[in-house]
């Protein structure tokens, strides 16, 4: 039903054996072992750029979070309209919560896959999902892109004397089939490989989550995003220690590569990234604060009311109102005082 899944991981766990089986002999049990941590380093290469994405969706949101809460305080009940003006925030600042789901929704079905390949190696269980085939028909079934000399090379290969395919709580039934490749493992030493893996597995998750809850800022978190910090903080550690006992070698060996892989990205290229939010938000500030007495300035020109004109500035003309002067009251000598020496002039002669 997974094959679209299973195909595709057992070739690039085939693909990484040949290159290691090549140096440390095809049935080494660390050819196989660092197989399976070369298949996690090459799926977190692959979903390193849409990582960086959700690193940098996490870190604008924890910025708009101010904003996204005055959104919801001004529109209350407003549900379109509200889910309208915080898709159009996200678009302005380049936010896309979908790209961020992707390296955790991609990293679940490799992990199944996985799970379910190196479980394929050995196939003489009854229980759900196997195929209760005898050691002999095992050892004699290629496993997807593994031929059966892959499988017998498998079958055969020993981490510290104990198959990596096998867990602490692996039925007897199961363990009695690895006799003819090497011998049967006993609980005692596959609990002496899996124990400090588990235990690593666990305080690894614990301080990788330690590390990304530190980089959040407590003010500008969501509630949701604080319970969801310790869940990772807690109860996933927990959980490398409650079920490890069920998980083969190989899962434990997948979830250690994984912690060490987030490790190494969080400590250089989160770093980066974030140091270059960081300055993008600063540019972005001050050319906001530039740009603000400047709109000011606009805003305050559009309401302001006109000044009064300078005397002596020339003034429309207006038809119908006579300027001061005109016909209203005359200047002085003007048919109403007359001019010295005009009235001596007009008298006669003597």
């Amino acid at each position: 039903m997974l094959d679209f899944v299973y195909y595709p991981v057992s070739a690039v766990l085939w693909f990484w054996h040949k290159i290691f089986g090549s140096v440390l002999g095809a049935d080494s049990g660390f050819a196989w072992a660092l197989s399976v941590m070369f298949l996690v380093f090459t799926l977190r290469l692959l979903l390193l750029r849409p990582a960086i994405g959700q690193v940098r969706t996490t870190r604008r949101m924890q910025r708009l979070r101010p904003q996204l809460d005055a959104l919801k305080k001004h529109y209350g009940d407003d549900r379109q309209r509200l889910a309208l003006e915080t898709q159009k925030l996200r678009k302005e600042h380049d936010v896309n919560i979908l790209g961020g789901c992707l390296p955790p929704l991609v990293q679940i079905p490799v992990f199944l896959g996985l799970y379910h390949v190196l479980r394929s190696f050995n196939r003489t269980g009854t229980g759900l999902g196997q195929l209760g085939m005898t050691a002999e028909e095992n050892a004699n079934t290629p496993n997807y892109v593994f031929s059966v000399a892959d499988v017998q090379s498998f079958l055969d290969a020993r981490l510290f004397g104990v198959p990596i395919s096998v867990a602490i709580r692996t039925p007897e039934t199961v363990l009695e089939s690895f006799g003819a490749h090497g011998g049967v493992p006993t609980v005692g030493n596959i609990a002496a490989v899996a124990v400090p893996l588990m235990v690593i597995a666990s305080l690894a998750t614990h301080f990788n989550a330690r590390a990304a809850a530190a980089r959040q800022n407590p003010e500008l978190a969501s509630p949701a995003t604080v319970v969801l910090h310790r869940i990772s903080m807690w109860v996933f550690p927990l959980g490398a220690l409650v079920f490890g006992p069920v998980l083969m070698i190989a899962v434990l060996l997948y979830w250690v590569s994984n912690n060490l892989w987030t490790y190494a990205q969080q400590h250089l290229v989160y770093a980066r990234v974030e140091r270059e939010e960081d300055e993008r938000h600063r540019r972005r500030e001050e050319h906001r604060a530039q740009q603000a007495p400047e709109h000011s300035e606009q805003q305050a020109g559009r309401h302001r009311a006109p000044e009064p004109e300078e005397h002596g500035a020339e003034q429309p003309e207006v038809h119908g109102a006579e300027r001061p002067g005109d016909h209203g009251a005359e200047r002085p000598g003007d048919h109403g005082a007359e001019r010295p020496g005009r009235h001596r002039a007009e008298q006669p002669e003597e």
